[in-house]
């Protein structure tokens, strides 16, 4: 059982949606932890995060500008910490695409800057937060985010004597996060048009709780070296236009530079090392730091048919128009009505 009181935890990019959320979690379900630091270069977001979470209420928040481009920053921020969760990241498709090196800075030398600060300080385990983008991936984004998550799982093979270990995990579009499809279509529907970028659009979904769960499942059990993949439904694009707009006209705009029709989490040629864990899948690497027998053994893991591969597109299980209503509802706006 996972018990983070008594523990020093930083958040990477901790003013982000996932970022707060994980916040009101470990503050709440472990009241007696020692220290929690919220690192970002947002001045403005810690400032409004702080008066949800004021330092005389919760004695062990720490707020701690910094940029994951900054490694002497990093290496400041890290003195005391146990667990290191980067959440850090350009994730914006789009701006992506037209600024590349900076994203090539943020999502690949800062997830350097990452693992070196933790193997330089007393760090014990490292969590990187992935994206479905970063399975065979087609914009600069999920490139950045695949390179991410490679470095991570090799820096497992780098740590020494150092008792350290790192993991990802990797999940599908977060319902109500900053930037995604449903705030946007709640905001837009209001005109009276829905932009829908492709009909047969299909995506990936999880709720801000989901992803927590994920993070914090992560902590408690890797071995270090896993991609973690939930098990997760899919729902169709023009489902949620319907959902949030059933008035609006849905026009067809054309897909975004660096976009797909349909999102992987695992490729056909991840099979050969992906395990079925139960609740969720986990992508090892060839050579493991562990002895696989021993893995196998402790989580059941069953090893998936080779050419499997989980698809947004060819998902077995999805949400339709009233379940999406209701989720909406629940993880997103609870004052949403139709």
């Amino acid at each position: 059982m996972l018990d983070l009181n008594g523990k020093s935890i930083l958040i990477t990019g901790g003013t982000g949606s996932l970022g707060k959320h994980l916040t009101k979690n470990i503050l709440t379900r472990f009241p007696q932890v020692k220290r929690l630091v919220i690192f970002s270069r947002d001045e403005q977001k810690q400032f409004e995060m702080a008066q949800e979470y004021p330092n005389s209420k919760y004695p062990a928040i720490r707020y701690f500008i910094g940029d994951v481009r900054d490694i002497d920053r990093l290496k400041k921020a890290f003195k005391g910490i146990e667990i290191v969760i980067h959440a850090a990241a350009m994730k914006h498709v789009p701006i992506a695409e037209y600024n590349p090196m900076e994203c090539v800075k943020t999502n690949v030398l800062g997830a350097e800057n990452v693992i070196n600060a933790a193997l330089d300080t007393e760090v014990k385990n490292v969590v990187a937060l992935s994206t479905d983008k970063a399975a065979a991936p087609i914009n600069l984004y999920g490139a950045t985010k695949l390179c991410s998550d490679k470095l991570f799982v090799a820096a497992n093979n780098i740590r020494g004597q150092h008792d350290i270990k790192f993991s990802v995990v990797r999940y599908g579009n977060v319902m109500g996060s900053n930037g995604s499809v449903i705030p946007f279509f709640m905001k837009k529907r209001k005109e009276g048009i829905l932009p829908i970028t492709d009909p047969n659009m299909t995506r990936f979904n999880i709720s801000l709780q989901g992803g927590v769960d994920m993070v914090l499942h992560a902590i408690e059990t890797a071995w270090g070296g896993e991609i973690f993949v939930p098990k997760i439904p899919s729902y169709k694009i023009t489902d949620v236009a319907t959902a949030v707009g059933p008035n609006c006209k849905q026009e067809v705009v054309g897909i975004r530079p660096g976009e797909k029709v349909h999102e992987e989490m695992i490729t056909s040629s991840d099979s050969f090392t992906t395990y079925d864990l139960g609740k969720y899948y986990a992508i090892l690497p060839q050579m493991t730091s562990f002895k696989m027998d021993d893995f196998i053994k402790h989580f059941n893991a069953k090893l998936v048919k080779q050419g499997f591969q989980y698809n947004s597109g060819e998902n077995k299980e999805w949400v339709g128009v009233e379940e999406l209503r209701s989720l909406i509802k629940e993880h997103v706006d609870p004052d949403f009505s139709i």
